[in-house]
């Protein structure tokens, strides 16, 4: 099942922008572990059945997706910044930062980032709301954000299995919240995340 939509937005992209990098993240929003972002130059003619925003998509398809964008794609680079940066820099500077390392990585002069703000970087962004819905570059960079830090998580559930990392992948969830009372915080913890509590 091919979503032929997200082939033709990319398309309208190209004749406005030439070529550029779809760029997306994962893990905004969880108590634990880093932010993941990526970077996709997609071949114009590439076309994966099954593509989708991230969260739509099946974990399964998901890990077969991320094995054909990988192998098709005509360039990809992924960044994780970890849970001390964003406690640092907050995760909105971490986002971007891991964002921007991935469309200079490239060499990319043009990105389409997903979201309402985009990178500080030399190269022309434009931001599309809910981008991994509309556009099959910036839908193959949320596969690859997503599946990277699941398998990070994945990792650390099997370094800390009574958090249930694996399950919740950081997230906060009530079985997360139930692990932090239980058993405090991790080196992995986002310590901004966690200062109320108690």
């Amino acid at each position: 099942m091919v979503k032929e939509e997200l082939y033709s937005y990319d398309r309208e992209l190209r004749s406005g922008l030439g070529v550029f990098c779809g760029v997306d993240e994962a893990g905004r929003g969880p108590l634990a572990g880093p932010v993941c972002c990526a970077a996709v130059i997609l071949h114009p003619e590439s076309r994966f059945d099954w593509l989708d925003d991230s969260k739509k998509v099946t974990a399964l398809r998901r890990e077969a997706l991320f094995e054909q964008i990988e192998k098709e794609a005509e360039a990809f680079h992924i960044e994780l910044i970890d849970n001390e940066t964003i406690d640092e820099i907050n995760i909105l500077q971490a986002t971007m930062l891991g964002m921007k390392r991935c469309i200079e990585a490239l060499g990319c002069g043009a990105a389409a980032v997903d979201g309402n703000r985009v990178p500080d970087t030399a190269a022309r962004c434009i931001s599309v709301i809910k981008g991994d819905a509309h556009s099959a570059s910036i839908a193959a960079a949320s596969i690859l954000a997503k599946v990277t830090r699941d398998r990070f998580m994945d990792e650390l559930d099997r370094q800390y299995p009574q958090y249930g990392f694996g399950s919740h992948k950081g997230y906060p969830t009530k079985a997360h919240y139930e692990a932090i009372r239980r058993y405090g915080i991790t080196e992995y913890h986002r310590r901004s995340f966690l200062k109320n509590l108690h």
